[in-house]
């Protein structure tokens, strides 16, 4: 079941675990958690606040939990589905690394998107990114897959 982004807490994330439709013996384990923040204006940038909403996905073996290769689309598309709640249109691919230090992560892909104090979704505000991030649309380059999931 996919989480509703306004009842997520920032201490402890909502995991999901399913097999890949992909890949024999591949699972992804999503997690998925929301972080506040409230930055200062800088020069050419205006003050932000709100809220950050995080999806690694985690790629591995099922049988030995070690990090495994599977093509982006998939996760991509459990990322928008959870976004969904709020903007599917809307979020940010961030590739392999560690969201917040930028640091490169075998086995893990990064998703965030970002929301106004109302819940809307927004652009990244600069003050707040630590690493590359790539606009998620849906059709760019891959076809459209919906999850199924049930509510």
């Amino acid at each position: 079941m996919l989480p509703s982004l306004t009842a997520l807490g920032s201490a402890d994330p909502h995991v999901i675990t399913v097999p890949a439709r992909t890949g024999t013996n591949v699972e992804l384990r999503i997690h998925t958690w929301l972080t506040v923040f409230d930055v200062a204006a800088e020069e050419w940038v205006p003050a932000a606040s709100g809220f950050v909403v995080t999806v690694l996905v985690y790629i591995v073996d099922a049988a030995t939990g070690r990090p495994r290769y599977l093509p982006v689309t998939e996760p991509g598309e459990w990322a928008r589905a959870i976004f969904a709640d709020v903007d599917a249109a809307q979020g940010y691919f961030l590739g392999a690394v560690d969201p917040d230090t930028g640091e490169h992560r075998d086995g893990q892909l990064a998703y965030r998107l970002y929301l106004g104090a109302d819940w809307q979704a927004i652009r990244a505000p600069r003050q707040v990114v630590g690493c590359p991030h790539y606009r998620l649309r849906a059709g760019d380059t891959d076809p459209e897959i919906r999850i199924v999931t049930t509510a």
